[in-house]
């Protein structure tokens, strides 16, 4: 059986995901900020696939947030098949009208997070010749949006140069 790490699961895309890749008989490690949501959509994916559903509450926008989830996508012992990078979210407001430390909330999640867990995660991938990892991007990449539009272009670049460099490794 096989494990997939989703980010951002309890809404949206992160928990179509999950949905998704539990009906496909995956186990799920669920990872968001409440708990209790957490736990019912863990209890309802356990109940309707009969798969393991692990709860790791974490905020991505903080460092021991992104530490504890990386700790998770490196532990030998239970190893993640698939890392689904899906977290989060976008600003209310135009450039500057929003805060500068909100900016920079969603700039360590949509790209500090996403290059810390993929690195992560890959590193433990390669070394077992197999594995996968998806990074949520969005169309605002592709549309000059302000800090939201940029940061998802950086994930689009950087998935597109991490599978480059990863070919060959049984990682995608």
């Amino acid at each position: 059986m096989t494990t997939a790490l989703i980010t951002g699961a309890t809404a949206g895309i992160g928990a179509a995901f999950a949905r998704r890749l539990a009906a496909d008989g995956h186990d799920v490690v669920l990872v968001a900020r409440d708990v209790k949501r957490l736990r019912e959509q863990a209890t309802e994916l356990h109940d309707r696939h009969g798969v393991e559903a692990e709860v790791l509450a974490a905020d991505l926008s903080e460092e021991e947030g992104i530490a504890a989830v990386e700790a998770r996508l490196s532990d030998p012992k239970r190893p993640v098949d698939i890392l689904v990078n899906n977290a989060g979210f976008a600003n209310k407001g135009r450039f500057l009208d929003v805060s500068m430390a909100d900016e920079l909330k969603m700039l360590t999640v949509h790209c500090e997070a996403v290059l810390r867990l993929t690195s992560a995660a890959a590193a433990a991938m390669k070394g077992r010749h197999r594995g996968a990892v998806v990074n949520v991007a969005s169309v605002a990449a592709f549309v000059p949006r302000g800090t939201y539009g940029a940061s998802k272009a950086w994930v689009v670049q950087f998935t597109q140069g991490a599978a480059r460099d990863l070919a060959g490794s049984g990682c995608v």
